[in-house]
C-alpha cells in the first residue's frame, strides 16, 4: 500500500507560495534544507513512479519551488543538481517496486513534510 501524497504536496505548494527569497541573495538562511527538499522530491518522484503513480507531480512541485524561489543560475543549478541526485541514488538501486522501496517512500514523504513545516514555520512569509 502507497502512503497518500495528498498532505505533503499540499505542503510544497504551500511552501512554494511562502517563501520568496530575493533574486539577488546568493545564499537563503533556509537553503540546506531546501536543497535537503529538493532531494526528497527527486527520490519520490523516481520511487512513486516506479511503484505506480501515474503523474504525482513531484516535478511540477520542484519546478513550482524553483519559480517561487527565483534562484541565481548558481542556486538554481544546485537546487536542480539535488532533485537530480535524488532521482539517480534510487534509479541505482530499484529497477522495481519492492517491499523496500514502498518503506523509502514512506520515510522519505515523512521526511519531504517535516523540512517543508520546518522552512515555512521558521522562514515563511
Amino acid at each position: 500500500m502507497r502512503p497518500s501524497s495528498k498532505p505533503f504536496a499540499a505542503a510544497a505548494l504551500f511552501l512554494a507560495a511562502a517563501l520568496a527569497a530575493p533574486a539577488a541573495a546568493v545564499e537563503a538562511p533556509y537553503d540546506r534544507q531546501l536543497m535537503r527538499l529538493a532531494e526528497v522530491l527527486g527520490s519520490i518522484h523516481y520511487l512513486r513512479r516506479l511503484c505506480g503513480e501515474e503523474d504525482g507531480g513531484w516535478r511540477a512541485q520542484m519546478e513550482a519551488l524553483l519559480e517561487s524561489e527565483a534562484p541565481s543560475e548558481e542556486r538554481r543549478a544546485k537546487l536542480v543538481a539535488s532533485f537530480n541526485h535524488g532521482y539517480r541514488s534510487f534509479a541505482a538501486i530499484y529497477s522495481t517496486c519492492t517491499e523496500s522501496a514502498v518503506q523509502a517512500i514512506e520515510r522519505y514523504m515523512s521526511e519531504g513534510e517535516a523540512l517543508t513545516s520546518e522552512i515555512v514555520l521558521r522562514y515563511g512569509n
